[in-house]
């Protein structure tokens, strides 16, 4: 068993030289490894393929996780992983040509540190020359291999390069036609293996008064002051959306159903899409003159029917109602 000084060791040697984005590794408990394991994700594969959305993707899912990390780094962060005092149960790292003569070690370290309290995943992301190609163009970013010459010589050398850790992998993605949102979707459903809350979409929606000026934050805005106006109501002017009377007012006539009639096939277009995307947030912001009347029973009724959706985390924010009509 390793004392705290060769764990502590072990941390200097992790964060010795070359360019490595990590995050802070919890402080050290001394103590007995025990049954103490820990999931460990190895995440590599073809330049362009992806494996910055799949980090996400982790990280979003609790993991946690470290970018850009050259092979021989890894073993050492399994080390401190796997003292029971480090407080991590799930780590996803990103290992690639990046770590240049060092990214040939990974089959090896892949192979000593699977088993003794790290259970090893290597996840290996492709896509087709083609469509690799296009992403570093539309980037305008450099093939690793390739800094000097032909962004198509980098790919096909990196090709090669990485057969041997390709037939390793536990786990192929090709991303060819799948978007980012799609590949972090992905990600979450079938290697994660949960859809909680922190892989749902937020969805706010949001009122509020033209007068006070807009929400900056909105994704959609909807602007609801052609419906009619309690302001000019004298015995509702004091009231807000929630209350009965004044929704009834709002809603009276035809325009309001018409509205609904329209509003709501859209979103259940749209929201089910976003979820599909992998978009995390998303804020439908409702405006009328003062943010009190329209605005909110307009949302009082999308709150009602959109609060029980599959894949939605709802909340509803009046920005101002305490603001003097």
């Amino acid at each position: 068993m390793k004392d705290q000084t060769d764990i502590s060791a072990a941390g200097d040697r992790l964060i010795e030289g070359g360019e490595v984005e990590v995050a802070v590794v919890p402080p050290m408990i001394s103590g007995d490894s025990g049954d103490h394991r820990v999931e460990m994700v190895v995440i590599t594969g073809y330049s362009g393929a992806g494996k910055s959305e799949a980090i996400a993707a982790f990280e979003d899912g609790g993991y946690f996780c470290v970018d850009n990390l050259p092979p021989r780094m890894i073993e050492s962060l399994g080390e401190l992983f796997r003292h029971p005092g480090s407080g991590v149960e799930k780590a996803a790292v990103v290992t690639d040509v990046r770590g240049g003569e060092y990214f040939e070690d990974l089959l090896a370290v892949i192979g000593d540190i699977d088993g003794d309290g790290l259970d090893v995943k290597v996840v290996f992301l492709e896509a087709d020359e083609e469509v690799l190609l296009h992403r570093y163009k539309e980037t305008r970013r450099r093939h690793p291999l390739a800094r000097e010459g032909r962004i198509v010589d980098g790919i096909r050398e990196e090709r090669e390069m990485l057969s041997p850790l390709r037939e390793r992998a536990d786990v192929v993605i090709d991303t060819t036609d799948l978007t980012g949102g799609g590949l972090r979707r992905r990600i979450s459903n079938e290697l994660i293996g949960r859809v909680d809350e922190n892989l749902s979409l937020a969805l706010t929606i949001l009122t509020f008064g033209f007068k006070n000026g807009p929400p900056r934050d909105a994704d959609l805005t909807l602007d609801v002051r052609f419906l009619p106006n309690p302001h000019y109501e004298e015995e509702l002017r004091p009231l807000t959306g929630l209350d009965p009377a004044v929704r009834r007012y709002v809603e009276k006539g035809t325009q309001a159903g018409e509205f609904y009639g329209r509003l709501m096939p859209l979103l259940d277009f749209l929201i089910p899409a976003y979820v599909v995307e992998g978009k995390q947030h998303l804020t439908i912001a409702i405006g009328c003159t003062g943010g009190r009347h329209r605005s909110i029973a307009v949302a009082d009724r999308l709150a009602e029917e959109l609060g029980d959706r599959e894949g939605v985390k709802l909340q509803v924010v009046h920005r101002d109602t305490e603001i003097p009509s």
